[in-house]
């Protein structure tokens, strides 16, 4: 986390008790997986008090919004991002993408349930998507999430090696996207590994030790969820396309 924009925006929501989970680059950062990023994305808790909340914080720092559709509930809930820029002087130029609902996730009272809370300097304590979870909002169809993926695990291992629990190593072997770890993976946790097999076919490769076929595999995982994503937002973009088509004739 820089010296930005962004601590300000972020004590902004939590002035206002909105029930928001950080995702996206920013809460990489704070796992050890940096990313440039200068935005700041959230996730919400879609329901009328927390929308009136938000909407207040939003007016605080000034926002506008930048794109369709508008901020409710049926838009979030319909998997649709609501978009804004900021235009208060000390948080000018900054950008805040607000979700309800996310592809392969839970509802957000359970993500909420599984947050991490971290404390930040001058802010206190701020509410992330737990890593399991902000994993799994990283399988898209945008290329720069997958190595951003393989970084996150990367660095919870390499934290957490001496000592991991049974939830962290069933973790790392779910999705780790690192050939040669995985397969250390699979040798150093044997049973583990044994019993995920049916969840995740190609840790039989990374028994094996077979880097070309555990590549290969990995490859296709990947482009599986990519399709995946692209199968999900192709109605959506549809509907945006459709509405910037309707603004445009007024």
């Amino acid at each position: 986390m820089t010296l930005s924009p962004i601590p300000k925006a972020l004590s902004t929501f939590l002035k206002h008790n909105v029930n928001a989970l950080l995702i996206g680059g920013q809460a990489c950062i704070l796992y050890g997986a940096a990313e440039f990023s200068r935005d700041i994305d959230i996730a919400v808790m879609v329901s009328a008090p927390n929308l009136d909340r938000l909407r207040m914080a939003l007016d605080e720092l000034g926002a506008k919004r930048t794109f369709v559709p508008d901020l409710s509930e049926d838009m979030l809930m319909r998997g649709h991002a609501c978009h804004f820029r900021c235009q208060r002087a000390d948080v000018n130029g900054l950008r805040v993408d607000i979700l309800g609902f996310m592809r392969g996730l839970d509802p957000f009272p359970e993500l909420w349930e599984r947050r991490e809370e971290i404390e930040l300097p001058e802010i206190g304590k701020i509410a992330v998507m737990s890593l399991p979870d902000l994993v799994k909002a990283k399988k898209t169809q945008r290329d720069k999430d997958w190595p951003m993926i393989r970084r996150l695990i990367e660095a919870d291992f390499l934290r957490c090696r001496a000592d991991p629990t049974r939830k962290q190593i069933r973790f790392w072997l779910r999705e780790c996207r690192t050939p040669a770890l995985l397969i250390d993976l699979a040798k150093q946790y044997a049973n583990d590994c044994r019993t995920l097999l049916a969840q995740r076919p190609l840790l039989k490769a990374a028994r094996e030790a077979d880097i070309s076929a555990l590549e290969a595999a990995l490859a296709q995982e990947e482009n599986m969820e990519r399709q995946a994503d692209r199968n999900y937002w192709a109605p959506l973009r549809a509907e945006l396309t459709r509405w910037r088509r309707e603004k445009r004739a007024r």
